[in-house]
């Protein structure tokens, strides 16, 4: 599996379970909103609901694997049985690379880009 596969199915999700605190920076970039409203609304997304983020880019993660599959011909549980290591192979890697994505762009990217704008120190 090529790098660039990896990163077109992980991209999404982890965007989606990033937005705990990636919207307040956008809000915030956007004039929609001051630092003090993105501030307070990182505080209370990410404290309170940051598990329905991370829930959601687990759901979008499982529907990129599925819509990825389904598109390489895997649809029935025959051809699943024949594509038994692929398919493993692809559910742990492209898993590892959400976890490892969302971790980087969001406690290291969004972090400073937060910091940068005084959202949060």
């Amino acid at each position: 599996m090529k790098i660039r596969e990896i990163f077109r199915l992980t991209w999404l999700p982890v965007v989606g379970a990033s937005l705990c605190c990636l919207s307040p920076v956008i809000i915030v970039l956007l004039g929609l909103g001051t630092v003090t409203v993105g501030g307070s609304l990182a505080d209370t997304l990410y404290g309170e609901y940051k598990w329905i983020f991370r829930s959601i880019g687990l759901v979008l993660l499982v529907v990129a694997l599925v819509l990825h599959f389904r598109k390489k011909g895997i649809c029935t549980l025959d051809s699943a049985k024949r594509h038994r290591n692929e398919i493993l192979n692809t559910v742990l890697l492209t898993l590892f690379a959400g976890v490892v994505g969302y971790i980087v762009f969001l406690y290291v990217i969004v972090h400073y880009i937060g910091v940068w704008l005084g959202l949060w120190v």
